[in-house]
């Protein structure tokens, strides 16, 4: 029983997770190898209605609002959570599309998006460093019914294989920070725009690179939210995706110990089962105790975006903490497996998907930041 989670939600969730198990599952580790996103298990997805189901209808989602996004993204990272990504992108990027873009401009990308036909990135880290989100330096000038951007950001989701960027670049001038910064749609498509790849640790099906911009033009019409309030205003949709991440790492941890608490009730050792050795099932269990915790906050966050309550302290409470604890969770539950974990295998595979959230998407340090101000008010906790 869970008290986030009506019938409707949990029959959602199972719907997911039997697509998730026969369709995603089996390609984990071969797109790990390849680094190839799979595209026509992104349209399968879309054909679902398990991209994005939060969005309106209007633009191809179903409103079944944000806790419906959560159950099926948890269901999509336990089977592959590289590919996951889809849907964290597609949520994070779509609420953005839907409430600061222009309904002509952003409509068919949004229809696209829920497809599963189109992928968006969100181009704000540089180079220059990713937790000083506001001291952006790639330029955006207007110059007639246009926009042109020249820089660079870096380590951005999905840099090479997105088919548009929500793109924040500085308008304003350098002292003006927060307030002098503009969020553009920007197609990937657009003369100027190259890219590279890092050979990242993990989650290499969706891969990290950089974008470089070159007088790219974009049409004014593309802009999201007013000129020099892009960051205030769009930054906004950030705690979702943070309550989504929470889930989508605590996701792999769950599956991880379930398949080790089946292990060690099954391998044998002086003539007992590992499970009746203190030693190996205390750790598991104060690990699962945890992990349903954690989950709980993270539903809780979506249930209160869900009902329109202020939820950006929890949000930030499900970024810093679930990643860490699913990462210490796998890494216990790999130990467990002695040198069969060890080998190539799904267990050390997701030991390295869950570690980039513990750098990317803001980290531990910013999340608990944002808590304390939230609960001792920014006044009383200075940048």
């Amino acid at each position: 029983m869970n008290p986030y989670l009506n019938d409707d939600l949990v029959t959602l969730g199972d719907h997911a997770r039997r697509f998730a198990t026969d369709r995603i599952a089996p390609g984990y580790q071969e797109r790990d190898q390849t680094r190839v996103l799979d595209r026509t298990l992104m349209r399968e997805m879309g054909e679902m209605g398990f991209i994005a189901p939060e969005l309106p209808e209007q633009y191809g989602g179903q409103g079944l609002g944000c806790l419906a996004a959560g159950v099926i993204h948890e269901e999509v990272a336990r089977a592959d959570l590289s590919l996951s990504y889809i849907n964290l992108l597609a949520s994070l990027n779509g609420q953005i599309l839907a409430h600061h873009g222009k309904p002509e401009v952003v409509g068919p990308w949004l229809t696209r998006l829920t497809r599963g036909e189109a992928l968006l990135a969100i181009a704000l880290t540089e180079p220059r460093g990713g937790s000083d989100a506001a001291n952006l330096r790639l330029r955006v000038e207007r110059v007639g019914d246009e926009y042109v951007i020249n820089g660079e950001k870096t380590s951005i989701s999905a840099a090479d294989q997105a088919d548009a960027a929500v793109v924040f670049g500085r308008t304003g001038t350098p002292e003006s920070a927060a307030h002098g910064v503009t969020a553009l749609l920007v197609p990937m498509n657009l003369p100027g725009i190259t890219t590279n790849r890092f050979d990242c640790h993990g989650q290499r099906a969706i891969g990290r690179g950089s974008i470089f911009f070159e007088n790219v033009r974009v049409p004014v019409d593309h802009r999201l939210g007013d000129e020099n309030r892009g960051f205030v205003q769009v930054m906004q949709g950030f705690d979702f995706s943070r309550a989504l991440i929470g889930l989508q790492v605590l996701a792999v941890a769950r599956v991880a110990l379930e398949e080790t608490w089946a292990y060690v009730a099954e391998r044998q050792a002086f003539g007992k089962p590992l499970s009746a050795f203190q030693g190996v099932s205390h750790p598991l269990a104060d690990f699962d105790t945890q992990v349903e915790a954690a989950r709980l906050l993270c539903l809780q966050a979506l249930w209160l975006k869900d009902h329109g309550a202020p939820h950006s302290a929890e949000a930030a409470m499900c970024k810093w903490w679930a990643p860490k604890l699913a990462y210490d969770v796998v890494h216990q539950c790999l130990l467990m497996h002695g040198h069969g974990g060890y080998d190539r295998g799904p267990m050390e595979q997701r030991l390295r998907d869950v570690l980039g959230f513990q750098i990317g998407d803001g980290t531990a340090q910013i999340m608990k930041t944002i808590i304390a101000r939230t609960r001792a008010g920014r006044n009383a906790v200075p940048a």
